[in-house]
């Protein structure tokens, strides 16, 4: 790959990969973070990237490799607790309906519901959620990306699915 096709690469999926960065982490600072250490590593990597193969699903797989060596690292140091943390850095969603503010509070609330409900999750399950819905990968890209079967893919899918639908039920 050149300079230029990672260029075009990083203009064509660099915000995908950064929203996904973010929910990983829950947080827009790490997820910037994140997204800047993952980038640098396939610019590293750059004469080994091949343009045919799926680079999204690679990309997203070193992102996760990362989020997961650092969490490892501050949990064998004691520095720092990486649970749920509330920061201002979440992510929003605009909508072009015009709504009511009424409707639009109501909407954030529940986004905001849903986003921690999902960072609650066990981390095998929120990664599938994220992967399949924020980063819009498919299946087998899910799979490629984790090193795991299709059929673990679905099936983590699935429970995740089956939680998040048991916990809103109870919270609406």
């Amino acid at each position: 790959m050149t300079k230029q096709e990672f260029d075009e690469y990083v203009q064509a999926q660099g915000a995908d990969i950064l929203r996904f960065c973010r929910m990983t982490t829950a947080s827009k600072i790490e997820g910037d973070e994140l997204y800047q250490d993952t980038m640098l590593k396939l610019l590293e990597q750059l004469q080994h990237l091949n343009v045919d193969k799926n680079l999204k699903s690679y990309t997203l797989s070193v992102a996760i490799f990362l989020w997961k060596n650092q969490r490892r690292k501050y949990a064998r140091r004691s520095f720092e607790s990486y649970e749920a943390q509330d920061e201002s850095g979440n992510l929003k969603v605009i909508s072009a309906d015009t709504k009511t503010p009424e409707q639009t509070v109501v909407q954030n609330e529940t986004n905001a519901l849903v986003q921690k409900m999902v960072f609650d999750l066990p981390e095998k399950y929120r990664t599938v959620i994220e992967l399949f819905y924020s980063a819009d990968l498919k299946i087998p890209e899910i799979a490629t990306c984790l090193q795991v079967s299709e059929n673990t893919v679905k099936s983590r899918l699935r429970r995740a699915k089956m939680i998040l639908k048991k916990k809103l039920e109870a919270a609406l």
